[in-house]
């Protein structure tokens, strides 16, 4: 069994850095690939509630659920591929797999402990209650096809405000569309665009002092779509608040 370590929390990524993406993890490319799934907790969804490397905390809390998924290195790109959705089917006729397929989003990253979630590897690592809708649950591990797909959302993008007044950090979740992030940017009342960097995962910083100011955020996703979310943070935000963008991809 698999089990996903809250010390993913504690993972950085170099800020602006551009990450090649890996086959099958671009929003552009809908092709099917071949990886191999398993599954990690109990039948009841044990571990969605621990913070992955994607920076989402608590996926029940924020709306993500069962349907996730922590990804191999060689998948999971860096933290790029967070928010990104995919759909998986067991492979045809090995033993264990059943027919039908699942959409899951991306989520956190498969533990290093397995040498399945190792350079070169395509891995997915599921909750148990996602995985036995695909194979049965005796196999353990078993090859799988897999494909990008369209994030389906409810209602608006949601902005979940961290840090402090010389460090902001915006972390955006439930994105539809391409669903994982390649860009955001900030424009307080009183500013400019100002260009964010990626934190880790899916958080996203700046050191400009925003404080007192509403702002504005800009979110561009992995297939080119950008969208302005005006004003979303009136100007009394407050760190550790959370605010609909109302509007989705």
């Amino acid at each position: 069994m698999i089990i996903m370590a809250t010390w993913f929390m504690f993972i950085s990524y170099s800020h602006g850095a551009n990450v090649a993406a890996a086959p099958g993890t671009n929003g552009l490319d809908t092709a099917w690939y071949d990886a191999r799934a398993a599954y990690y907790g109990d039948i009841h969804g044990g571990g969605t509630e621990l913070e992955g490397a994607c920076g989402y905390g608590d996926l029940n809390k924020h709306g993500y659920g069962l349907a996730t998924a922590a990804l191999s290195t060689a998948l999971f790109n860096s933290g790029a591929s967070c928010g990104a959705c995919y759909e998986i089917m067991c492979s045809p006729n090995p033993q264990g797999c059943l027919s039908g397929s699942i959409k899951i989003t991306a989520t956190d990253l498969c533990p290093p402990g397995s040498a399945w979630c190792y350079l070169p590897n395509k891995h997915f690592d599921l909750s148990l209650p996602m995985f036995i809708k695909i194979a049965q649950v005796k196999a353990k591990m078993v090859p799988v096809r897999y494909r990008r797909v369209p994030c389906a959302k409810t209602g608006g993008v949601k902005f979940e405000v961290k840090g402090n007044p010389n460090i902001l950090t915006i972390l955006p979740y439930n994105v539809g569309g391409a669903g994982d992030i390649i860009a955001v940017s900030a424009k307080g009342s009183k500013t400019a665009w100002i260009v964010m960097s990626r934190y880790w995962g899916q958080n996203w910083t700046t050191n400009v002092n925003l404080t007192g100011q509403s702002v504005s955020l800009r979110v561009t996703t992995s297939d080119g779509i950008t969208k302005d979310f005006t004003d979303v943070m009136p100007a009394s935000w407050g760190f550790g608040q959370t605010f609909d963008g109302k509007t989705n991809f």
